[in-house]
C-alpha cells in the first residue's frame, strides 16, 4: 500500500500501514537520506526530519520494533549489505504516479458503482444534506457547490457538535430521504457517529470514502493518495463529480432550466470574467 516511492527495503516495512502526517515526515526523510540516517541517534533524526524525539520512537513502534535502535539496526543492511538499492524516485513524481493509479482503479470499477440509480435517488430527494467534517469538508463543499447548480435544495453540513445533529434533524423533518457523506482519512469519530444518527432518523446514507466497509447504504469508495505528508483526493473527487453528473442526467429538464437561469444571473451580475465558463 505505502511502499511505492520509498527506498525499496523501507517500503517493505511500510507496506499496508497508514502513517500519521508526522510519521510520514520521518519516512520521507529516511527514504531520501537513508545512507546517513542509519548512523543518526533518535534525537538527531528528529532534528533532521523536523519532528520531536518521541515521534521517532512512536514511528519505530508503529512499524513493530521495540524502539528506534532496533529499527535502525534493521535498516542498516539496506545500505551496508550486498548490492546498492535503486535510487529514490522523485517524491512528487511518485505521488502523482500514485494518484494516476488511483484514478485508473476508479475507472476500472465504474461499472460496479450504482451511479445512475443513486443519481436518480439524490435528484429526487429534497432537501439533500451533504456532510463533510475536518479534511472531508473540502470535497463535501465542492460536491455541494456543483450539486446546488442542478438541485433546488442542498444543505452543507461541515460543523460538528449539536449543530450537526440539528442540521440532520432539520433536513429529515423537511423531507430529506438521503444523506451524502464524505468520510476521508483520518476518520473523525464524530463523522461515524453522525452516520449512525442519520440512520436512526431514517436517512439513507451514500458515502464517498476510501473505506469500503463504512456503515452506509451505498459506499462509493476510491483510494486516496498517501505519498505526501498529507493525503490527496484526486480519485474521490473524480467519483464525486461522476455522482453530480448522474444527478444532472436524472433530471435533464430541471438541470437545463437551472443551469440556464444561473448563467443569466451570473451574466447580469458580472460574476465571472468574460469568457469564464465557471
Amino acid at each position: 500500500m505505502y511502499q511505492r516511492g520509498y527506498h525499496g527495503g523501507l517500503g517493505v516495512l511500510l507496506d499496508g500501514r497508514r502513517l500519521s502526517p508526522v510519521q510520514r515526515r520521518i519516512a520521507h526523510y529516511l527514504s531520501e537520506h537513508l545512507d546517513e540516517a542509519i548512523f543518526l541517534s533518535s534525537v538527531e533524526l528528529a532534528e533532521r526530519a523536523g519532528v520531536s524525539q518521541p515521534s521517532v520512537t512512536r514511528f519505530a513502534t508503529a512499524l513493530g520494533f521495540a524502539g528506534y535502535p532496533e529499527l535502525r539496526q534493521a535498516l542498516r543492511p539496506l545500505v551496508l549489505g550486498n548490492g546498492a538499492e535503486a535510487p529514490q524516485e522523485n517524491l512528487l513524481r511518485g505521488a502523482v504516479d500514485s494518484e494516476i493509479r488511483n484514478l485508473v482503479a476508479v475507472r476500472e470499477r465504474l461499472a460496479a458503482f450504482p451511479l445512475r440509480e443513486l443519481g436518480e435517488a439524490l435528484a429526487a430527494t429534497e432537501p439533500l444534506p451533504v456532510l463533510g467534517l475536518r479534511v472531508s469538508c473540502g470535497l463535501a463543499t465542492t460536491f455541494a457547490y456543483y450539486a446546488r447548480r442542478i438541485h433546488p435544495d442542498v444543505r452543507l453540513l461541515t460543523h460538528g457538535g449539536s449543530e450537526l445533529s440539528d442540521g440532520l434533524h432539520a433536513a429529515r423533518r423537511a423531507g430529506a430521504e438521503w444523506l451524502v457523506a464524505v468520510v476521508l482519512p483520518r476518520y473523525p469519530r464524530e463523522a461515524l457517529q453522525a452516520l449512525e444518527y442519520a440512520a436512526k432518523l431514517g436517512l439513507r446514507v451514500a458515502a464517498i470514502t476510501d473505506k469500503p466497509g463504512l456503515p452506509a447504504e451505498v459506499v462509493l469508495d476510491a483510494p486516496v493518495g498517501d505519498r505526501l505528508v498529507f493525503d490527496s483526493h484526486a480519485a474521490p473527487l473524480a467519483l464525486a463529480m461522476a455522482l453530480v453528473e448522474a444527478m444532472a442526467d436524472a433530471a435533464p429538464l430541471r438541470t437545463q432550466a437551472r443551469l440556464e437561469e444561473y448563467e443569466r444571473m451570473a451574466e447580469e451580475n458580472g460574476t465571472f470574467l468574460p469568457g469564464d465558463p465557471a
